[in-house]
């Protein structure tokens, strides 16, 4: 063994290669992203990895290597989950031979996702073991027993991890190369009474699963990962993963009227007999938690089930927040009232100060904003609808661009903007998408409307790159995240081979070219396609930056108003480019109306 300093998603990452695991697939998402690329930088060529068009490919990927007695481990965040809930609720039935990790990554907050999805609820729904880390240490050391539990009991578990598992940095031990587990697939053994799920061997493998979790209870009741901290109080504290970290650091601070605490890192099946034990001799518990009262309801269960006399207080009573992050001064809050204590015994937990508002913003220089700018030009004076997507694109809502009427998940806008039309048949539909999460999931929603005969234009925001989650590649990028070349899977050659008729490919910096291009395709009948093609700017060298002619100007800041660039700028009460973000897109200087932008002089 030896210590490295990791963040959560490394130390998942390591700790799934040293535990043998032979092929990982997933989709990008924050906060799990980073777990598969640690296993592709760590990678010695023996473990396949791929980023699987979505989530729900990625969970029949594993299943099947899980099959053939792979070790396998499945990455998403918790939307993703979503995708994935198909093959996953008949996976459990049918069970798998090789230990199968699902990683889902749950975002409390949210930080940077549409939901506050609770994996925890997902697994009792599922009725999938799950485990729930309360930092990068015992993340790292969960992976080997999640595999181990997995081939114990044929059945694929989750391991969830929440932002701030995932992304603070722990030092941690973690084993020698010479330490790690070989593991040697079996192959797949035919056998259609195990791997062909009938309603008859549904009902029966449902009755095993109902009593394999009841053992499982007991089984995780004697779990040294859950702790139980003695207070000196007749109260007590149930908590999990950061939550129980912050509630851990200020009880260390308060030295009276201290409550006893009890961790639970395996929330499904419940462990019933730990959570008895701990609640004899206490008259009230406090349940602080993220997301949902799962804990607290359990609990509840638990009490009355077994007759026990415990006031249970959390976020069904009010006294914690039903939604957001348990932050630390939230949390002391929660004691505080909880326990009584005087303010001065917080004196140690000082307040932090708010930050700076900053409003997410396209980037300078980003194609997005001029593709959305074109359409904007276009349609102005029209009655339209422009359904967007999750991506980077979805920014495009905000002011003063205001070009994203609809978000609901990812491929939604294809469906949303048919639906509009079917209501509003006057109405010019439009729904935006970009390059990885065509491939994902908008497909089908396209072959929707040809089918369906809807009258609507797709706009695809080609930027090579699945750019919100860290540039992953996808399948139009014509590499794979083992390093391979392969041929691009063309859009435009999908949009025609299904249907559509029209398809244009446009360069969105081309401002007067692609509003002419928007007109057109828009006039036409059913549904049609442009493909704004140009690439991310974070993927390429800014050129030479644009400046402005303060002799020229006359002070409209029609620039601003118009596209919202970062990169534009007032100062000292004039309009200015700041050449430390603009990286030469010239979308600025095509729109002033009296040629003061222009690109600047270089000696």
């Amino acid at each position: 063994m030896h210590k490295e300093f990791l963040m959560g998603n490394e130390a998942i990452g390591k700790a799934c290669v040293a535990a043998g695991v032979n092929v990982v697939a997933g989709y990008p998402g924050t906060p799990s992203t980073e777990v598969l690329e640690t296993i592709a930088k760590e990678n010695d060529g023996s473990i396949y990895v791929e980023w699987s068009v979505n989530e729900k490919a990625a969970m029949e990927v594993a299943s099947g290597a899980s099959y053939s007695g792979a070790r396998t481990l499945v990455t998403m965040k918790q939307v993703g989950l979503n995708v994935a809930s198909d093959p996953l609720m008949s996976l459990e039935y049918v069970g798998v031979e090789g230990g199968m990790v699902i990683l889902v990554a749950d975002d409390p907050g949210p930080i940077s996702s549409q939901t506050e999805q609770d994996t925890r609820t997902f697994s009792e729904y599922s009725k999938v073991p799950c485990f729930d880390p309360s930092d990068a240490k015992e993340a790292y050391e969960m992976i080997f027993e999640a595999f181990e539990l997995s081939e114990k009991y044929k059945t694929p578990v989750f391991m969830r991890p929440t932002t701030r598992v995932c992304h603070s940095y722990q030092s941690i031990d973690v084993k020698d190369y010479a330490e790690y587990e070989d593991h040697r697939p079996s192959g797949f053994v035919k056998d259609s009474n195990r791997w062909v799920i009938f309603p008859r061997l549904s009902y029966v493998n449902h009755a095993k699963i109902e009593e394999r979790n009841a053992s499982l209870s007991d089984e995780f009741s004697a779990n040294p990962r859950n702790t139980v901290i003695k207070g000196n109080s007749r109260k007590g504290v149930i908590s999990q993963g950061i939550s129980f970290a912050n509630v851990k650091d200020i009880v260390s601070e308060i030295e009276e009227s201290v409550p006893s605490l009890l961790k639970i890192s395996t929330p499904f099946p419940f462990p019933d007999k730990l959570v008895l034990g701990f609640l004899s001799g206490l008259d009230e518990v406090l349940v602080i938690e993220e997301l949902d009262p799962y804990i607290e309801r359990h609990v509840l269960e638990v009490c009355g089930k077994y007759g026990i006399n415990v006031k249970v207080k959390g976020k069904l009573t009010g006294n914690t927040s039903r939604s957001g992050e348990n932050l630390p001064d939230l949390i002391y809050k929660y004691l505080s009232g909880f326990m009584g204590w005087e303010e001065e015994e917080a004196s140690a937990l000082t307040g932090v100060p708010d930050l700076p508002v900053r409003p997410p913003v396209l980037c300078a220089g980003c194609p997005h904003r001029a593709s959305f700018y074109a359409v904007k030009l276009a349609m102005k004076g029209k009655e339209t609808v422009f359904a967007g997507d999750i991506g980077c694109y979805t920014l495009g809502n905000a002011q003063p661009l205001d070009m994203v009427d609809t978000c609901l998940c990812m491929g939604a806008g294809l469906g949303i903007a048919q639906g509009v039309g079917r209501v509003k048949p006057d109405t010019k539909c439009f729904a935006f998408v970009g390059d990885s999460t065509f491939f994902a999931s908008a497909i089908t929603g396209v072959v929707n409307a040809v089918y369906n005969q809807a009258d609507m234009t797709l706009i695809v925001l080609d930027n090579s790159t699945t750019a919100m989650t860290g540039h992953q590649p996808h399948p139009g990028t014509g590499r794979t995240m083992m390093g391979e070349f392969t041929d691009k899977i063309d859009i435009e050659s999908i949009l025609r081979g299904i249907g559509v008729e029209t398809v244009v490919r446009q360069n969105p910096f081309d401002l007067k070219s692609s509003v002419e291009t928007v007109r057109r395709v828009a006039d036409e009948p059913g549904v049609k396609a442009i493909i704004f093609e140009a690439p991310c700017a974070v993927l390429f060298k800014p050129e030479t930056p644009y400046e402005v002619d303060t002799d020229k100007c006359i002070d409209c800041r029609k620039c601003i108003r118009e596209i919202g660039c970062p990169g534009v700028v007032i100062k000292d009460g004039k309009v200015a480019v700041d050449e430390t973000l603009c990286n030469g897109c010239g979308l600025c200087s095509g729109i002033c109306p009296v040629g003061a932008i222009k690109k600047a002089v270089r000696e």
